[in-house]
């Protein structure tokens, strides 16, 4: 765990200059706009360690799969968002010696991230090999008002010399990722030109042939002063530059306001890139750097409208939780279907940026609450765009009859994970997307999104999970084997609790969809059944058998649910008996003592309990937890969230408290020693449900919403926004009280601590508990 980051309510600030953990802050303060980000690499040039990136929703490598021995079903690549071109570049050279932080002396260093603006800033003294000091004030931001532009405002002034100053602000799309399976590079490219202050570099990718232009323009100011000059424009393969000599005198200040345009051809046709790209940049010229950020400034303000949270008394868990919620706003706008959200957004390398059930389970909550309807639909209708591809990889695992398996990892509808026991085996994914069907209708009322976009998916899954369970003579039980849970710290185990709860849940949810489908839309209803062959007397026949007779392993003499077959085979003992020296254990121990461990990763039992907590007593839900959290070691990102809200629930209040530190400031205090590879962006959602499923209590059940609230002890009071079909509510606790504040023209029914409570239009209530 690293404590370097100052608590501030709205700012994430290092104090002080830091080499050895450039890569942490490098991901901490990574910035974007949904469809292109970059980790906070150094404007100027560097020569110490850093992981540099810059990302673009949507574009994609297939790297070759580097496997040690090929297995049938695997995926030939894996997929990944990867680094693009560096557009932030500007090299400083004073009287002829180049500006590098690593050779240079830092007399002062201060990094910020202006969370409520969407600004990251920069300032620093150093003092060159040359005797030369100079101060830099570097600021920049990538726009959420006009996605295709980033800009930057860099300033330097000569403290101590006169002389030349050179600045060289550059394109260099000669990238790569450290983490290609074969040190390959993934562009190549298209076409260039530099002309008097404007450029742009057209690159394309490998096997995939998507482009990317990259353009940008620059303006001089010497002591506030516009001023005019003559740039000497250079280029080679993958870079262009533009180098401005200015005289300077002690004191003086220069600043150089770089717009930069990144368009694709996602977006646009091939053959006019170089065209939008220009058009970008005139948009941002006529703005100019102070318009586009006054923009960029509103957009952020309007967003924080409908989704902060204030906590009152705790600075560390208030800047944790508006750090999530920045994250999780500048990762996914909502805006294209065709995009989701990768587990590191667009902060590194690891996991390459691509889909995993992380969405569905941990994300989709914090966007159906805080985001307009659409931007959860999008993320539904991702996996439906995807369903002949979900089909398709389960055919090659020997599935039939239009039964599909989504990928453990995809950015197409594709697998591309390779490690076979998550590939073949971490199942449960499917389950997490027939649940995010159930939560989006739930929570959003629109039940025409089964007809016939949920239906289509429910039906594929279920006739997976009706396949992949057998009958078992032995137990005389369906079982579901040969699994991986949510624990991945056991592969290849029987009966998965969590695996053959969520193939059950989902064949009772689609049996009442195809009623409800039968009653509403029935003309659809027959179409649907003709489209995909559905033999509803046969196939629904097998679905209720196996929901009356499949095996869940349970232990009578503790009273619990088990995780898998032989689990108390295991030796038991507490997380909290472990070392120091020996955490986290996926660092310090071998895989095989792992396997062999009780030691769980996150929550896999818990995880049912979470989803289908009205299914169990709260003295079921008080056992398991009481059982299974002393051996989690947490070494999950989505661990500490899904055990908040569970504590939460069954009244253990100070350990919510102490789990939800933990899941806001993962990567902020780097609790589990990776912050370098990138944020845990999907975590991020479960800390929002953290706060407002479990120290707000909220759920919806009976098309209303129920809130059972209580204040952390040591907080003054929290408040949250969210909107519920068509309405923005927010709800502020404190000691012994409840305000609700109703922000619409539309009525709220309401259960607050069990009482019903109907909350008028525009209206504000407060209740004693």
């Amino acid at each position: 765990m690293k404590d370097y980051i100052i608590h501030h309510e709205w700012k994430i600030i290092e104090e002080g200059f830091h080499p050895d953990l450039n890569r942490i802050s490098e991901s901490i303060f990574s910035i974007g706009n949904g469809k292109m980000g970059q980790r906070a690499n150094f404007e100027e040039k560097y020569s110490g360690d850093s992981l540099r990136g810059s990302y673009i929703a949507g574009i994609y490598y297939p790297d070759k799969t580097r496997v040690g021995w090929w297995k049938n079903g695997y995926p030939e690549y894996f997929a990944k968002i990867i680094n693009s071109a560096n557009w932030i570049g500007i090299n400083i050279i004073v009287n002829g010696e180049e500006l590098d932080l690593a050779k240079a002396n830092v007399i002062s260093f201060r990094r910020e991230l202006d969370m409520k603006q969407g600004i990251l800033q920069r300032s620093f003294v150093a003092e060159l090999k040359n005797g030369n000091r100079i101060e830099v004030f570097a600021e920049r931001f990538v726009s959420i008002h006009d996605s295709e532009i980033g800009a930057i405002k860099y300033s330097v002034k000569a403290l101590n010399f006169s002389g030349n100053l050179t600045i060289v602000s550059y394109i260099d799309g000669d990238v790569f990722n450290e983490d290609s399976n074969y040190d390959e590079k993934f562009w190549n490219e298209r076409s260039k030109h530099i002309q008097g202050t404007e450029g742009c570099l057209e690159m394309e990718t490998l096997k995939t042939g998507f482009r990317v232009c990259t353009g940008m323009t620059f303006t001089f100011y010497k002591n506030g002063e516009l001023i005019s000059f003559e740039p000497e424009n250079f280029q080679k393969e993958k870079y262009i530059e533009s180098k401005v000599q200015i005289p300077v005198e002690n004191g003086d200040t220069v600043v150089i306001e770089k717009l930069t345009s990144t368009v694709t051809s996602l977006n646009h046709p091939d053959d006019e890139l170089s065209v939008k790209a220009h058009e970008a940049i005139k948009r941002a010229l006529l703005r100019g750097y102070n318009g586009m950020l006054e923009k960029h400034r509103n957009l952020w303000s309007n967003k924080w409208d409908s989704s902060d949270i204030i906590i009152e008394g705790d600075k560390a868990a208030q800047q944790g939780i508006r750090y999530c919620i920045f994250q999780l706003e500048q990762t996914y706008s909502g805006e294209d279907e065709r995009l989701n959200i990768g587990p590191k957004g667009f902060t590194g390398e690891k996991y390459g940026g691509v889909t995993y059930w992380d969405t569905e389970a941990y994300c989709l909550p914090f966007y159906l609450s805080s985001a307009p309807v659409e931007v959860s639909k999008n993320l539904l209708l991702y996996r439906h765009k995807h369903l002949m591809k979900a089909i398709n990889n389960a055919e090659k695992l020997g599935f039939k009859n239009g039964a599909a398996l989504y990928p453990m990892v995809t950015i197409n509808g594709e697998e591309c994970h390779n490690e076979w026991e998550i590939t073949f085996e971490e199942i449960h994914r499917n389950g997490a997307i027939a649940y995010a069907i159930y939560n989006y209708v739930n929570y959003t009322g629109d039940k025409e999104y089964l007809a016939p976009f949920g239906f289509e998916v429910l039906l594929a899954v279920s006739r997976y999970w009706s396949q992949r369970t057998n009958w078992s003579d032995a137990k005389n039980k369906y079982v579901i084997l040969g699994v991986t849970g949510p624990n991945e710290y056991e592969n290849n185990v029987n009966n998965n609790f969590h695996t053959n709860y969520l193939a059950v849940w989902t064949l009772k949810f689609t049996l009442e969809v195809i009623d409800f489908l039968k009653k509403e839309f029935p003309y659809l209803f027959e179409e649907l059944v003709s489209k995909w062959k559905f033999s509803e007397i046969k196939e629904t026949t097998r679905w209720k058998d196996i929901i009356a007779n499949m095996y869940f392993p349970y232990d009578s003499n503790k009273g619990i649910f088990l995780q898998q077959d032989g689990f108390l085979d295991k030796e038991i003992i507490p997380a909290s008996e472990l070392s120091e020296s020996e955490q986290p254990i996926n660092q310090n121990w071998s895989w095989d003592r792992i396997l062999r461990s009780a030691f769980i990763k996150q929550a896999d039992t818990l995880q049912s309990m979470f989803w289908f907590e009205n299914e169990f007593s709260e003295k079921e839900l008080k056992k398991h937890f009481d059982f299974y959290e002393p051996i989690t070691v947490h070494e999950s990102s989505l661990s500490p969230c899904i055990h908040s809200v569970i504590a939460a629930k069954i009244g253990y209040h100070q350990k919510s408290y102490e789990l939800y530190l933990r899941t806001s400031r993962l990567d902020l205090d780097d609790y589990n020693n990776d912050t370098e590879d990138g944020l845990h962006i999907t975590s991020m959602g479960g800390t929002w449900m953290a706060v407002v499923m479990g120290f707000g209590g909220l759920r919806v059940k009976n098309n209303a919403l129920e809130f059972n609230p209580f204040l952390p002890a040591k907080w003054k009071s929290y408040s949250f926004k969210i909107n519920f079909r068509g309405r923005h509510l927010e709800i502020k606790i404190e000691a012994e009280k409840l305000t609700l504040s109703n922000h619409s023209n539309l009525p709220v029914d309401l259960k607050i601590w069990g009482k019903d409570l109907l909350l008028e239009t525009n209206s504000t209530k407060t209740i004693q508990k």
